[in-house]
């Protein structure tokens, strides 16, 4: 005797419920594996859990890929349909809105893979793309480090190079400063020497003159 038809509903005990949904999503990213493997397909899955967790299944294409393929397709297929419709402006407006606001959904939800977050959701492929992506994105942010203090340390040398030659003009303009000074000093010793020499020579002339 075959099973009845059985009658899908809402399950209402939360337990239970949150139960059936690990299995049947399992069950179902099984089936979307093997559509993949078995007939060459590129597949994508994206499943929303009632309390807004996403779950993803990627073939061996990226997600991102993929979504953009299906994106590129449903906006040429709906501007088609556009072309044919009363109101041209406001569906190519709306069909711009969908994409974008598409295009902005992948982003946030890739912010928060590279910030670590809400990775429970993707397979293992998924995990080692993003770790290639931020393996390469850390040697960048390492070599425009490495070239910035580079940079700094150069400049750094220079500034030290400049106040060192600085230095040594004011060093050498004190001496020669100072050089002037004695030089001046020594002037006016010999100039005072000479006036006393000359005073004590006239003073005996100076008495004779008045006997």
């Amino acid at each position: 005797m075959g099973r009845g038809k059985v009658e899908l509903r809402k399950i209402e005990n939360k337990i239970n419920r949150q139960v059936t949904f690990s299995k049947r999503r399992g069950g179902l990213v099984k089936k979307a594996h093997e559509i993949s493997v078995l007939c060459d397909a590129e597949v994508a899955l994206i499943v929303f859990s009632q309390k807004g967790k996403i779950f993803e299944y990627s073939s061996d294409s990226c997600m991102e890929q993929i979504l953009e393929r299906y994106e590129r397709y449903s906006y040429a297929e709906r501007r088609l349909l556009a072309n044919n419709s009363e109101s041209p402006v406001q569906e190519n407006w709306s069909l711009e809105y969908t994409k974008l606001k598409a295009r902005i959904d992948l982003l946030q939800r890739n912010h928060k893979h590279y910030m670590g977050e809400d990775l429970d959701s993707m397979s293992l492929k998924d995990l080692q793309n993003l770790e290639q992506q931020l393996d390469s994105a850390l040697k960048l942010i390492r070599s425009r480090k490495n070239q910035l203090m580079h940079e700094s340390i150069s400049e750094l040398q220079k500034k030290e190079r400049a106040i060192l030659e600085e230095n040594n003009m004011l060093t050498k303009k004190i001496k020669e400063k100072d050089k002037i000074v004695g030089q001046q000093g020594e002037w006016h010793q010999q100039t005072n020497q000479v006036s006393t020499s000359t005073s004590c020579f006239l003073q005996p002339h100076q008495c004779l003159n008045m006997g």
